[in-house]
Parts: structure tokens; C-alpha cells; sequence
């Protein structure tokens, strides 16, 4: 697969319920699957990439994402090179400063934009880190109920479908909420990016507009109804 979506076309945003979101997602959204919601309000999106590479793919696909975000939308991107791995003794003994501050972005956020990128046929551990550490404690956790889109670009042809798989199973236990479609997968990137790793494709560019306006259909639908 060179470049794609699982979704039919990203121009149609379709929002739906998953079986595996968390219980304020498994309930039935306002509105017919499909229905546009009205664009009232200011949307900021976090994003960042599972890699730290400057010219990585994903981190790519990021800037790309900030730098055509649509009107109403505003996108923050964050690094997660200072964020130590997860160790208890160290939350225990206090939360390193870089923790604090990726979590208090988490939290100040309307909706997280994920590109991941695939190692191993998986996560990179560098995000899954990430994701440990904005999950504790539980009860306080920044991603609880929190709108997230996934996207991944890989230089294989298996366009990180195994990554992106494994992202949100873990993502919905920690009580975000996923949205299932579209799903943006990148496959033979090399030929959509320069070397410095910057979004050359207009197509690929224009998918990834799309992404982000379904995130922010999905982020007012679940806003919509928490409010009923």
C-alpha cells in the first residue's frame, strides 16, 4: 500500500462508536453517523510523533498537520525527547519536570494527533513510554476521555497498520477515546517526503487536512454529547 486510508475516502468524515472505546465512546453519539456538527468553537489540537529522528516520517506528517490546520483548529506540536523512561521509584519519588509539562499540554488540549511510526512490527517504545506515563495514576490521567486521531508513515509497504493497531488498543484502555475512522497509513515514504523529512505530497498533504477535520467532527461529537 503506498499511501491510503482503510476508510473509503477521507472527504467523507464518518464518525461511529468502537466496541473497544471507553465508556463515555461506547455510548451512541448525537446525530446520525456521517452528520456534520457545526463549527462554533476554537479547537487545539496536540500533536506528536513516536520517533525522534529530526527527519523522521512522522514527525513529518506532524508538521504537516500544524502547518495547514484549517481555520479553527490550531495544532501545538511537542517533542517527546526529554520525557525519561517510565520508572516507579522515579513517580514516586517525583514526577521529572519534562513529565509534568507533556502531561499539562495532554491536558490542556481539546483533542492529540499521533503519528506513529512502526519498528518491530509495533509501537516504538519511545511513545509507548510516552503514553505510560500520561496513563498514571488513572484516576487523574490526561488521556481519560480524550479525543485522539492516529496516522503513521513507514518506508515499507506495510504502512504501519500493526503499529497503529497496537497505539489504540493501548490508547482506549487508558480511557481515551479513539476515533475508529478514517485512519491515514503512509506506506514507501520516502517517496512523499524530502530528505529533511518534510510533507512533499499535495495529495498527502490534502489527507492529511481531512484527518484533521474528522478530528475535530469527532472532538464536538463527543463534546455534544457529554453535555447531554
Amino acid at each position: 500500500m503506498a499511501v491510503g486510508c482503510c476508510h473509503a475516502s477521507l472527504r467523507r468524515v464518518t464518525v461511529r462508536t468502537s466496541s473497544r472505546s471507553g465508556a463515555s465512546c461506547r455510548s451512541r453519539l448525537i446525530g446520525q453517523v456521517g452528520k456534520k456538527v457545526n463549527h462554533v468553537e476554537q479547537i487545539k489540537i496536540v500533536g506528536f510523533a513516536g520517533s525522534l529522528r529530526y527527519a523522521s516520517f512522522n514527525r513529518g506528517l506532524i508538521r504537516a498537520a500544524a502547518e495547514t490546520a484549517p481555520s479553527g483548529i490550531t495544532i501545538e506540536v511537542i517533542d517527546l525527547a526529554d520525557i525519561p523512561l517510565y520508572n516507579q521509584d522515579v513517580e514516586d519519588a517525583g514526577e521529572p519536570a519534562s513529565v509534568t509539562a507533556f502531561k499539562r499540554a495532554l491536558a490542556a488540549a481539546d483533542a492529540l494527533l499521533v503519528a506513529t511510526p512502526e519498528y518491530n512490527h509495533g509501537i516504538p517504545g519511545v511513545l509507548k513510554n510516552a503514553f505510560d506515563w500520561a496513563s498514571r495514576p488513572r484516576a487523574t490521567s490526561p488521556l481519560r476521555d480524550k479525543p485522539i486521531a492516529i496516522m503513521g508513515a513507514s518506508p515499507g509497504r506495510g504502512s504501519t497498520a500493526r503499529a497503529q493497531a497496537q497505539l489504540r488498543e493501548a490508547a482506549v484502555f487508558t480511557g481515551a477515546c479513539v476515533m475508529p475512522l478514517p485512519e491515514l497509513l503512509v506506506g514507501s515514504a520516502a517517496a512523499h517526503f524530502s530528505n529533511d523529512g518534510n510533507l512533499t505530497d499535495p495529495v498527502l498533504r490534502t489527507s492529511v487536512v481531512e484527518l484533521v477535520e474528522a478530528l475535530r467532527e469527532w472532538t464536538l461529537r463527543l463534546r455534544l454529547h457529554a453535555a447531554a
